[in-house]
């Protein structure tokens, strides 16, 4: 079925991926799996063929990459272990990616990269996109926001806010550090959001505003008045 017989224009998703264990002295001393998207339309094609281009080649250059790298460290860790009577724990990398907008020429999606290279646990790192199909360009956080001020102190006014009310709450495992309303202006980025049907959701990285335990920290900026736009273009 194409695409533009969907419901508002949605994009058919399709689900790739690079998988591979790997082998050092006949022990498996990495494993990876690597999701990224591939998406069709009868109608969008020319422009979704660029993001398919663009995921592709940066799936394939992480692995040649960033994944080899991780290769070599883990053998130098699979050699310090035998030599000192270790166990020998795998290194895991696994990338996967969340479609969460998808209508009205609108593509939204975020992607969690996990690597674990030993310790107590590993890392996750976020990242995002968000695409206006019909002239295939990146949607911005200014282009969701119609006020005259400057967005970026407007979005860390409201997260503060939304703080704050959780403060107020007297939660009895408070997810945040003491010093929030700081670090939530200094470690905001205006490329960490994506769309969802309720809004636009700001997230910042492990240990940025809060401590690992409590996860990739979310908030919702609602779409109406007096908040974010939303997005249609066609």
């Amino acid at each position: 079925m194409g695409g533009s017989h969907l419901p508002g224009n949605r994009v058919i998703i399709y689900d790739k991926v690079l998988q591979q264990d790997m082998y050092y002295k006949g022990v498996v001393i990495l494993s990876y799996t690597v999701r990224y998207p591939y998406f069709s339309s009868d109608k969008y094609q020319i422009a979704l063929d660029k993001l398919n281009h663009y995921y592709k080649t940066r799936a394939y250059k992480y692995v040649k990459t960033n994944i080899m790298m991780l290769y070599q460290m883990a053998m130098v860790e699979y050699e310090y272990a035998k030599a000192n009577n270790f166990p020998v724990r795998p290194f895991d990398v696994v990338t996967v990616y969340e479609i969460t907008y998808n209508r009205h020429c609108v593509l939204s999606l975020y992607f969690d990269r996990y690597e674990y290279t030993g310790g107590a646990h590993g890392m996750t790192i976020r990242t995002s996109d968000s695409w206006n199909i019909a002239c295939s360009s990146p949607i911005r956080i200014n282009d969701l926001f119609l006020i005259p001020e400057d967005v970026n102190a407007f979005i860390t006014d409201t997260i503060v806010e939304q703080i704050d009310q959780e403060v107020l709450a007297e939660m009895e495992f408070f997810p945040y550090f003491e010093n929030y309303e700081t670090l939530v202006k200094e470690n905001f980025n205006p490329n960490n959001f994506y769309l969802n049907d309720r809004g636009v959701i700001i997230y910042f990285q492990l240990y940025e505003i809060a401590p690992y335990a409590s996860g990739i920290p979310e908030f919702l900026l609602p779409y109406g008045i007096g908040g974010a736009v939303r997005p249609r273009y066609c």
